[in-house]
This record gives structure tokens, C-alpha cells and sequence, in this order.
């Protein structure tokens, strides 16, 4: 249950000095932490952006506590089907094949380029952060959140464990999957199912992922291995009637931001 006296404020972008707020503090962790790159990364202004910022809706996790000009402390990017069109497709369809939940009619939200400031992290902030999301897609009726996450690195064979338990126990079912493409893709199950340590491989799984996969999130077909980035992405997908659901029970009904 989120404490109603916090200093926190979850907001859309509404300015040109919001999106640059939200592209430093992606560049603080994608880039000066995790040491990921790309074309567009503005390395003299330590902004890590592309072509996709200008489409997208850009979620804000405000600390209202710290100084005006230093406030932002999480962030998402979010990107409906016709901001999509306008972008010239979903950010998540560079990696992965999505001609099945295209076709599949529901309504689609892509979830993107989310993190929180390192002083953030374990607390509730990142619950804060999901409140607000919850109203963003819930206002637009909203039937299934998907997008790409990632594992810090591309070594494989350090990443074994966490992606072959993915594949045996989270695997989305039926139509509502994507595919990694090629020639990036990989197999995400990489050992025999019963070699895997499945306590050593939650353990390597990074928090968000499992946070989403508490929510009821299912991981599709293959890892798109991002050397660019430092990365190796998988996409997930939530049904927002099993996750509504689960974040009741877990994190209490009716809190609002």
C-alpha cells in the first residue's frame, strides 16, 4: 500500500525541459552505469535518446523533496498503437517480431526505456512509478502492456540459468507472443531443464523482471542479444486484467497517485 504523505509525483512530460530531465537520467543509468551506447546517445549532454522520444509519452517519477532542477527519479516511456504509426513502429519491433499481438486486436501499450535513480531503488518509489502507469493505461482502456527487458550483458553463458527458467516457466502461450529476430536472436533455453538451479536463477534475474513477472507477465519466444546496448532483451508481455488483479493482492486496492 503506497503511504499517502509521500513526496513523490508521478506526471506526463509536457515540455522540452521534462523529455531532456528524463534523457539524463536514462543516460545516468543506461549509459554511465550499465554502459550501454547508440547512434543517437547525446554523449556532450549526457542524453541518452533516439528517434522514438519524439512519438512516445514520457511517464515522470518527480521526488518533490530535492532541488527544482533535479527531481526526476524514474521514468518511463510510453507508446500507444497510432503514437507507434506516427513513429514508424513500436521501439520493441527493431528486436522482436510482433505481427502476433498486432493482429491480435487488443489494444497495445509499449512500456520502454523505465528506470530509477540508483537512491531510488528498493524502496517504494518504483511502486509510485507503476501507480501511474496503472491510471496512464487504464485511461486508455488498455488490454495488454508489452516491452522489451533486459539482463545487463550479452555473455550467455553467464545468463543460461535466469533466460532457460524463463523459457520453462514464464513462456507466453498461444497467439499473444513475440519472436527475437534474427540475426540477433538467440534460444533462451540454453540448459536442459532439469540442470537448472532455479533459486540461482531468480537470483540472476534482474528486479524488474521479476516484479513483472509477480504481476502475471509472460516472456516471449527468444533473447535479442544488443551489443550496442549491453544487453540482452527479452519481451515481455502483461494482460492488464491478470495484472490488475495480481498488483490488488499484492500491493493493496484503490491506492491512487
Amino acid at each position: 500500500m503506497l503511504p499517502a504523505n509521500s513526496s513523490f509525483v508521478v506526471r506526463r512530460a509536457s515540455t522540452s525541459a521534462d523529455l531532456s530531465a528524463a534523457q539524463r537520467l536514462r543516460y545516468a543509468v543506461f549509459v554511465d552505469e550499465l554502459g550501454g551506447d547508440g547512434r543517437d546517445v547525446n554523449h556532450e549532454t549526457k542524453q541518452e535518446c533516439d528517434a522514438f522520444d519524439a512519438h512516445a509519452t514520457h511517464l515522470l517519477l518527480e521526488d518533490t523533496a530535492r532541488p527544482a532542477d533535479d527531481r526526476v527519479v524514474g521514468v518511463y516511456r510510453l507508446m500507444t498503437a497510432d503514437q507507434a504509426q506516427a513513429a514508424g513502429g513500436f521501439y520493441c519491433a527493431t528486436e522482436f517480431d510482433l505481427s502476433a499481438l498486432i493482429g491480435s486486436g487488443r489494444r497495445l501499450l509499449e512500456l520502454g526505456r523505465s528506470c530509477l535513480h540508483p537512491d531510488y531503488r528498493g524502496g517504494t518509489a518504483m511502486l509510485h512509478l507503476w501507480a501511474g502507469l496503472a491510471d496512464f493505461a487504464s485511461d486508455l482502456d488498455t488490454e495488454i502492456l508489452f516491452g522489451v527487458a533486459s539482463f545487463h550483458g550479452t555473455d550467455l553463458t553467464e545468463l543460461a540459468e535466469p533466460l532457460s527458467n524463463l523459457a520453462d516457466k514464464h513462456l507466453a502461450e498461444g497467439a499473444m507472443t513475440a519472436t527475437a529476430k534474427a540475426p540477433h536472436a538467440v534460444p533462451m533455453t540454453i540448459i536442459p531443464v532439469d540442470q537448472i538451479n532455479r533459486k540461482a536463477a531468480m537470483r540472476a534475474t534482474p528486479a524488474l523482471i521479476k516484479a513483472y513477472l509477480r504481476l502475471g507477465g509472460v516472456v516471449g519466444q527468444g533473447a535479442y542479444v544488443d551489443h550496442a546496448f549491453n544487453t540482452t532483451d527479452i519481451c515481455l508481455i502483461l494482460d492488464t486484467v491478470k495484472m490488475n488483479a495480481r498488483a490488488a493482492a499484492l500491493y493493496g486496492a484503490g491506492d491512487r497517485i
